[in-house]
């Protein structure tokens, strides 16, 4: 039976190719959408180990968050640039899940995690989730509870106001086009809860700072921050 699947797996792979979606090239067949040499390659930041790095100093007299990191570099023609390009763009929802369950991993060999209630993903306006299919911050935070066991909350933070594009903003610019664009429905159940609020891509910071002003609301609330990327400036 194992022969006749594999079989079958080769035939369908001359008209529907398995390709790795770091680096274009084929997978093998124990592969699923990102290579075994991707996956080795793409630079970790371990900013998970220490307090003090440079996407928790790019919050520093913003906003009040315990702690904040990211997994990789958003650099141009980077790998895992283009892992979250066709997450985002070309629709390949199941990258979100398995970039989460990879950092979940890293981040549960440290104390990054601790004491963390709730996992909140930053939320798409409706019409551009249904435009998508899917919320790719959301299903980041999907993959990281199937890591880490802690649940995922997305209906209690949502996104009010439509923004337009950020990129090619500049810091204020990207601020502006967020402002008060996030509510909360419901502020009873995040009181006196640690929540880790998750993005795919940091740049400026200003989706997060946004985000971080609506949860401030909540009474005594912890804030921390993961993302797959950031974007050094």
């Amino acid at each position: 039976m194992g022969f006749l699947y594999e079989l079958a797996d080769d035939f369908l792979s001359l008209f529907f190719p398995r390709i790795c979606h770091g680096c274009g090239e084929h997978l093998l067949r124990n592969e699923k959408l990102i290579c075994t040499e991707c996956l080795v390659a793409i630079p970790r930041t371990r900013y998970h180990l220490s307090a003090d790095n440079p996407v928790a100093r790019l919050f520093w007299g913003r906003c009040t968050i315990e702690r904040a990191a990211a997994f990789s570099f958003y650099t141009r023609g980077s790998r895992i640039r283009k892992i979250i390009h066709a997450l985002k763009y070309d629709g390949v929802k199941e990258l979100g899940e398995l970039l989460g369950r990879i950092y979940g991993t890293h981040l549960t060999e440290s104390s990054f995690l601790e004491g963390i209630d709730y996992i909140i993903p930053v939320p798409l306006h409706p019409a551009r989730e249904r435009k998508r299919g899917f919320n790719q911050s959301a299903e980041i935070g999907f993959g990281l509870s199937a890591a880490t066991g802690i649940p995922v909350n997305t209906s209690l933070l949502k996104r009010s106001g439509f923004s337009s594009t950020q990129t090619k903003r500049s810091r204020y610019d990207r601020w502006l086009n967020v402002e008060g664009i996030f509510t909360i429905s419901d502020t009873e159940p995040l009181q006196n809860k640690h929540i880790l609020l998750v993005d795919d891509v940091i740049t400026t910071g200003s989706t997060i700072e946004a985000c971080v002003a609506e949860l401030m609301k909540v009474d005594n609330v912890k804030i921390s921050v993961a993302a797959i990327a950031w974007s050094p400036a």
